[in-house]
């Protein structure tokens, strides 16, 4: 296999990552939920205080090919903080293009996170997946992880729209 860089996000890389959000989301049949364009991405993550942070997996050209490293994977991330146990990191998002799945990259995204939460002196690393998608949850329990709606019975919630609205009184 080639060789893969995993790295932090650069502002150009936008484009780029708003493709592979869009194919995260038709994978999870959720297309139609992706509201967010490539200025937003720019502003919310690059900006001078930004709400998330974002790894990319390149696969680097072998010595002496023409071509440049080509991106096929992202993770995004932000801080969040638990009142129980302090700094947390949340993974919102890990997508790796198709044709390069079962290659590791997805877990050195994941490993690479795991790093950035323990120097940013995080105690949890937390993230989200769909059920039907057991090939992540394989994943994710054979790295470590924890199911906590298997062990605590966690459930997650969402405000959103008029629900959300209705609620501040708006």
């Amino acid at each position: 296999m080639a060789s893969v860089l995993i790295r932090e996000a650069k502002e150009g890389d936008c484009g780029n990552i708003l493709r592979m959000i869009r194919e995260l989301a038709e994978y999870e049949k959720l297309s139609d939920q992706v509201k967010i364009n490539e200025e937003a991405l720019r502003a919310d993550g690059f900006g001078e205080n930004p709400f998330f942070h974002c790894l990319v997996a390149e696969i680097l050209p072998a010595p002496g090919e023409p071509q440049g490293p080509c991106m096929v994977g992202y993770g995004l991330y932000y801080f969040i903080y638990s009142t129980w146990t302090g700094r947390n990191i949340y993974l919102e998002d890990i997508y790796v293009k198709p044709e390069y799945r079962g290659q590791g990259i997805g877990s050195k995204i994941i490993k690479k996170v795991a790093e950035v939460a323990l120097d940013n002196g995080c105690s949890q690393f937390r993230l989200a997946v769909l059920d039907w998608n057991k090939r992540a949850v394989d994943l994710y329990k054979a790295l470590g992880a924890r199911d906590l709606t298997e062990a605590e019975g966690w459930h997650s919630f969402r405000f959103e729209g008029e629900a959300m609205r209705e609620l501040a009184g708006k």
